[in-house]
């Protein structure tokens, strides 16, 4: 009983090992930068991520001044220590600039005090070859203007290590019409709203599990390269990525930190997987290859 219980433990590490080949850091993706061991959406973490060897994603707003900057919510409450409450979209770079985004929950008291929202050309200067920036499109179309301006402006950041993803499904639209050689992918929950006939969302109804059907249509409608999706088992099946990989488009998951979830994601066919804890995680495959190496029946 014993020998069929290390042979089977042997077995799944293999599997597992086997379905995550990270050798070049392209397939995990720093959420808001290495978020476990700064404060998101800052310098200090994408710096972090960067320095480990990963891409990352960043979250952008538009200030009413005509700044974009890094920012996850819709007001500056939660990552202020509620020192400032208004809406990103209601406040001047100056004011942004004066944001301690360094000192709230576990940062409190931490090397990170007086850190502030980064500008996207400052994120911009980490772009390398070899990995992706993800930059999250937080606003409607109406920041698309100012993005391009930024990226026009710096040398760093191009198609082959910068991208864009939004749920937005305008901003999708506008930002590969307006920057057609990056790539853009649309990002979803693995459940939708249901909606009637004329396309309006139906108020109290139960929302039901999406379809690649209907990722399909939404990518073409979009122009968009992909999908990034966050990753449910009982919906996001191997046959499922099976169909929106064969329609043409790439095929992308958020936001994982179980190793054995994004073991899964990446067996049904995922691209990448967004974690909270890239380099952990990395750690945790690394771990599961040796244990295939050392789980042998006796």
């Amino acid at each position: 009983m014993k020998k069929c219980l290390v042979m089977m433990c042997g077995i799944a590490v293999a599997a597992m090992a086997s379905a995550i080949n990270l050798p070049d850091y392209t397939t995990l993706i720093a959420h808001r930068g290495e978020s476990i061991d700064a404060p998101e959406n800052t310098m200090p973490a994408f710096k972090t991520a960067v320095e480990r060897g990963f891409g990352f994603e960043c979250d952008i707003y538009l200030s009413k001044d005509g700044r974009v900057f890094t920012f996850h919510d819709r007001n500056l409450t939660r990552t202020t220590g509620g020192a400032n409450t208004n809406s990103c979209a209601n406040v001047t770079w100056d004011e942004v600039s004066k944001l301690d985004v360094g000192s709230w929950g576990k940062w409190k008291g931490s090397k990170f005090a007086g850190t502030r929202p980064a500008l996207l050309e400052e994120v911009l200067a980490l772009a390398r070859d070899g990995r992706y920036i993800y930059v999250e499109i937080k606003t409607g179309p109406e920041i698309v203007p100012y993005v391009k301006k930024v990226f026009e402006a710096q040398k760093n950041a191009t198609p082959k290590n910068t991208l864009f993803i939004s749920f937005g499904e305008e901003s999708c639209k506008e930002i590969k019409k307006a920057m057609p050689e990056y790539k853009v992918y649309w990002l979803t929950s693995s459940k939708v709203p249901q909606r009637d006939e004329k396309g309006e969302v139906i108020a109290n109804a139960k929302w039901l599990p999406i379809t690649p059907e209907y990722v399909i249509e939404k990518l073409k409608y979009m122009n968009a390269d992909g999908v990034d999706i966050n990753f449910k088992r009982d919906i996001i099946t191997k046959d499922f990525v099976n169909k929106v990989k064969s329609a043409g488009y790439e095929f992308h998951v958020w936001t994982i930190d179980d190793l054995g979830a994004a073991g899964v994601a990446f067996r049904r066919g995922a691209d990448t997987v967004t974690t909270n804890r890239a380099l952990e995680m990395r750690s945790d495959f690394l771990n599961l290859v040796d244990m295939t190496k050392n789980c042998k029946v006796k």
